[in-house]
């Protein structure tokens, strides 16, 4: 069952050059993006200059460098923000630092906390409205390089994040713009989206890293700050659950639904101040039709651009001897464009 995504009221979105995305012939449905976006992509891992970068509360975050030798006070350096139990080894994630190698531009891929393959210090993880760590880290990067114009990219849960942040910082963003490819813009529908038809597929893989994560973290803390069994982490049969008992408690939400009406990103689009991209796919079987905007919800900085298929971070189109991969190229024409390169 696939997601079937409302059309929303175009006049937001701007003119480019770049064609709309067409779903290669032999990849049409929406699975078939999500799934082979993964194992279609370049298996070489680029080498990355690893950064551990100390966090006022005693933990850490990893950051992984992709620098360019060449670069100028106008080259763009990326700040990317993975998916949920995303990392340096993610498809997109690679993909996105090959692009900026063959661009001559720098880039930063920021690790939430414990998803670096190494556990955090602390018994909190990360969620989906985390916007302190990011903006700690584009402070700081900002401040080592005050000429640079930086540009954050963030995939699925991490675009969430960075649209949220966004709204926050307002006109105060130091970012000089912004990609969000496949945000779950409301997170209660879409916990429940994803609990439902084939879908389950997905929960199921991500509900396992998470228990593995949380299994991991009750054997680190003795004195675990919340009542939790290996036993009940094991029971979780959803997303939701794991949220209602373990992402909602450790962070400081009262429950799951708090968490989901105070993180998701959708109420923080309007006030955004600095030029953004928000890319969803009319097909991802990861979201509901209630993450797509409506036009009042929109800051005039915002262009949505709602595809007719994709899946959930695919959009893979070409031959199936030579696949490309339209997000390597309509993100970073949208940098070019916003920044006159």
């Amino acid at each position: 069952m696939q997601a079937q995504l409302r059309p929303v009221p175009q006049h937001h979105a701007q003119p480019y050059n770049q064609p709309p995305f067409q779903p290669a012939w032999w990849l049409r449905h929406a699975h078939l993006q999500t799934i082979f976006a993964k194992y279609l992509s370049p298996k070489q891992r680029l080498k990355t200059d690893v950064e551990m970068f100390n966090l006022a509360d005693g933990d850490e975050l990893q950051l992984n460098w992709l620098h360019c030798e060449t670069a100028t006070a106008d080259t763009p350096l990326l700040v990317l923000l993975h998916g949920l139990a995303g990392d340096i080894n993610s498809h997109y994630i690679q993909a996105m630092l090959a692009q900026c190698r063959e661009l001559n531009w720098s880039a930063v891929l920021l690790h939430f906390r414990g998803c670096n393959g190494k556990p955090n210090k602390l018994p909190r993880a990360y969620h989906s409205g985390d916007t302190a760590d990011a903006a700690l880290v584009i402070n700081e990067i900002k401040r080592r390089y005050p000429n640079r114009p930086l540009v954050a990219v963030g995939y699925s849960l991490g675009g969430n994040v960075l649209l949220k942040y966004c709204g926050e910082q307002a006109a105060a963003n130091p970012l000089a713009a912004a990609i969000a490819v496949c945000p779950p813009l409301s997170l209660s529908a879409c916990a429940k989206r994803i609990n439902t038809g084939s879908s389950k597929l997905y929960q199921r893989y991500l509900l396992g890293r998470l228990k593995r994560s949380t299994l991991l973290k009750l054997q680190q803390f003795t004195d675990f700050p919340l009542p939790l069994t290996p036993e009940q982490v094991q029971g979780f049969a959803s997303i939701e659950q794991f949220d209602e008992h373990f992402t909602a408690p450790i962070h400081g939400f009262k429950n799951a639904q708090d968490y989901y009406q105070r993180a998701s990103g959708k109420a923080f689009l309007k006030h955004i101040q600095i030029p953004t991209l928000i890319i969803h796919a009319k097909d991802d079987p990861f979201l509901s039709d209630e993450v797509i905007p409506s036009p009042a919800e929109l800051s005039q900085h915002v262009q949505y651009e709602l595809t007719h298929g994709g899946g959930h971070v695919g959009f893979v189109y070409g031959s199936p001897l030579k696949p490309q991969f339209w997000l390597n190229q309509r993100i970073p024409a949208f940098i070019k464009q916003q920044l006159n390169l």
